[in-house]
């Protein structure tokens, strides 16, 4: 048990609470469910008659802001301490409006105006998974299980995105859901390389997602796999580490690689000791002999995707686009065009997050989202010289990482489209206010928390 989590919880003026109260339908118990939800329905599933808003898990995520916006203006559902995050978020969600208005005054056609409707749906959607995790997270120890739950829903994704390379069959075909509507169509397989090589997404919509979140949620399955209370949950979920990493090559993305190499690089060198920084090494060396044996040629297809990507048509195209920005940002330069004005179906797929807010949302829109990254880049930080254990170090090391990957994944696709990957950057995020207030010094501070809704 954590130290911090046997302090009582000032919940009103002179009223305390057990902050180790054991809810059944806690918020760290309904951020689990977010997950769960997220990686294991496919992400063409959703509510009928809905867009892609609709999915179960974002729809879970909208009931959250609603409870974060009731606890906090009820003066019978305090919320007790300060949250840096809120201003951040405030700021995020009025570019996002002033954006919007900057879209209506311009005037706009039908499907245009349809998705602006869907983007600012999403933010408060995004927001409320933000907000409710890092307001509403109790305690240390119930923070820990929704990551751990994140690590075994993330595992379970990649298992099957490695079925599906292995097997050449999509076995999301199976997680059909009865009573949800198919958007669209399950993920096909996309050819890459030579050799009949082709790329998986598992229950993403596309395979660059896919292996940006495993990469995402990598330092998170190596934690638990150092700092688990006993040796079968270490040796668990250093399993659960071996999986993940085997699937991020299936992806066959440079993005991938890249976030995965990222995120590593990030651990190594401020998070890890000279004795595990060997010891990863070697099981890194491991697994790419496995690789090597077990898929033949896969290693060889990932190595030319960077030794001739000046010969890729993607890359010629993510060049193109900047003079087609430059155009856009030169009409509205402040507030953008609205946003998700910029319908891939009637300009362009612009796969660049950074290029397309600055056309969407503008100046305003390209600072309010630098904000809430190094916001909780700063709130990671700030965790991380506070704490006094090599685990909440490690842990607060994590957090890091998962900022400055989601921002230069920034630069190499549209990261926010893809909600799997969107959602699961809002939980962290708010896991970043979580463990900065955790480890806050002021105990009212510390002990900031949503009250169980009652009659």
């Amino acid at each position: 048990m954590h130290p911090v989590d046997l302090e009582p919880s000032l919940i009103a003026p002179n009223l305390y609470s057990s902050r180790r109260a054991n809810l059944r339908l806690d918020v760290a118990a309904l951020c689990s469910m977010v997950i769960v939800l997220l990686y294991a329905i496919p992400a063409p599933l959703i509510v009928p008659q809905m867009t892609f808003a609709g999915r179960p898990a974002l729809l879970l995520s909208l009931a959250l802001f609603a409870w974060w916006f009731v606890a906090r203006l009820s003066p019978s559902l305090l919320l007790v301490g300060r949250q840096p995050l809120r201003w951040v978020a405030l700021l995020y969600l009025v570019s996002i409006l002033l954006s919007y208005i900057a879209g209506l005054v311009r005037g706009l056609p039908t499907l245009e105006a349809n998705r602006q409707d869907f983007t600012l749906l999403l933010t408060f959607e995004f927001l409320g998974l933000v907000l409710i995790a890092a307001d509403g997270i109790p305690n240390w120890a119930r923070l820990r299980k929704v990551l751990r739950v994140l690590v075994c829903a993330a595992a379970f994704m990649a298992f099957l995105g490695i079925l599906q390379s292995i097997f050449a069959y999509d076995v999301t075909q199976w997680l059909v859901v009865p009573g949800l509507e198919l958007k669209g169509a399950l993920t096909d397989f996309q050819a890459r390389g030579e050799g009949g090589r082709f790329r998986v997404a598992s229950t993403t919509v596309h395979s660059i997602e896919f292996s940006a979140v495993l990469a995402m949620v990598m330092p998170y399955a190596i934690h638990f796999a150092r700092y688990a209370r006993t040796k079968a949950s270490r040796r668990f979920y250093g399993l659960l580490t071996f999986v993940i990493a085997g699937a991020v090559p299936m992806a066959i993305s440079r993005t991938g690689i890249l976030a995965l190499g990222i995120a590593m690089a990030i651990m190594f060198l401020i998070a890890w000791n000279w004795r595990f920084r060997y010891n990863f090494l070697v099981l890194a060396c491991g697994l790419t002999g496995v690789l090597v044996v077990g898929r033949p040629g896969l290693l060889g297809t990932l190595r030319s995707m960077f030794l001739w990507a000046e010969a890729d048509p993607s890359v010629d195209g993510r060049t193109e686009d900047y003079a087609h920005v430059s155009a856009w940002f030169a009409q509205r330069p402040w507030l953008g065009r609205g946003p998700g004005t910029l319908i891939p179906d009637l300009y362009m797929i612009l796969d660049n997050q950074w290029l397309l807010t600055l056309v969407t949302g503008g100046i305003v829109g390209v600072v309010a989202m630098a904000a809430l990254h190094l916001t909780c880049l700063w709130l990671s930080v700030l965790g991380f010289r506070r704490s006094a254990t090599d685990e909440d170090r490690h842990l607060c090391a994590a957090l890091i990482s998962t900022q400055i990957l989601a921002v230069l994944c920034a630069l190499t696709f549209d990261s926010l489209s893809f909600t799997t990957f969107s959602f699961t950057l809002a939980l962290l995020s708010g896991v970043c206010g979580a463990v900065w207030r955790l480890t806050h010094p002021a105990r009212t501070v510390r002990t900031s928390t949503v009250r169980r809704l009652l009659e």
